[in-house]
């Protein structure tokens, strides 16, 4: 993985993206079903963790926490937001490569359940060593919740369409991956499809459900489009809770919820 993209955007992430009102809305829906999964005394493992988010919201009800990216910036950053809360003690960091993981100095740990949210997988062509890996370190029948970004986007598709840009609007169906820009630097990033994935992670898991994240709602490059017309938001967000668990709309939405069990 690109750890140096990652390591200069680290700094302004939050203010770039974790406090935008559509990433809010976005992440709230992700903690909806975290909340459905994980409670006190679980323990987390949670991948590509960046500036610690997530690792800080599930910490704050008693759960505990290993948060592991492959950016040591993002790391310090979620290292200190742990701090300024208080929850030092249920949140833990580690550097974990997604793309060849390696095992940890608690490698005996097992976890009750594993999050990567935010399209952290879509750094990593294949996914099966690190479908091992974590199989190795899960409890039986634990929950993994992957939130990769989508092969299939309508706002994507339809708004490139229609400002006659074809060949962005279906960029993400390319083989070989795409080129994306993250800060001044770029990184190759894949939209394998829900069954790559299903595929890629059997069998150690089994794919339970799939929610739409942002079905209704743009990508975060668009968000200008909805917060300068709030209106249209709450109509959106609307529709998008009407559309977010049922097919096909929750498979053409920007991100997935992709809740898998591991199998005894």
């Amino acid at each position: 993985m690109n750890d140096v993209a990652f390591d200069a955007v680290a700094l302004d992430y939050d203010r770039e993206f974790t406090r935008t009102p559509l990433a809010r809305l976005l992440r709230a829906q992700v903690w909806a079903r975290l909340a459905a999964h994980f409670g006190a005394g679980d323990r987390v493992l949670e991948l590509n963790c960046g500036t610690g988010e997530d690792a800080v919201w599930l910490a704050r009800r008693g759960v505990r926490v290993t948060a592991t990216d492959s950016s040591p910036v993002m790391l310090r950053v979620a290292e200190r937001k742990v701090r300024e809360c208080g929850l030092g003690e249920w949140v833990e960091t580690q550097i974990l490569d997604l793309a060849a993981p390696r095992p940890t100095p608690d490698e005996r740990m097992r976890f009750d359940g594993v999050l990567s949210n935010f399209g952290g997988l879509n750094c990593v062509p294949d996914l099966r060593p690190l479908a091992a890996f974590l199989a190795g370190r899960m409890k039986p029948c634990g929950a993994v919740i992957f939130v990769p970004m989508n092969r299939w986007c309508a706002w994507e598709i339809v708004w490139h369409l229609l400002h006659r840009q074809p060949r962005t609007a279906f960029r993400r169906l390319r083989r070989g991956g795409v080129e994306a820009r993250v800060g001044n630097d770029t990184l190759r990033v894949w939209y394998p499809s829900i069954k790559t994935l299903r595929q890629m992670l059997a069998p150690h898991f089994q794919l339970r459900r799939v929610i739409g994240l942002g079905v209704c709602l743009p990508p975060s490059y668009l968000e200008p489009v909805i917060t300068e017309r709030p209106r249209l938001l709450r109509w959106l967000q609307r529709f998008d809770q009407l559309t977010r668990n049922h097919w096909p709309f929750n498979r053409l939405a920007d991100h997935v919820i992709l809740e898998f069990e591991r199998l005894t």
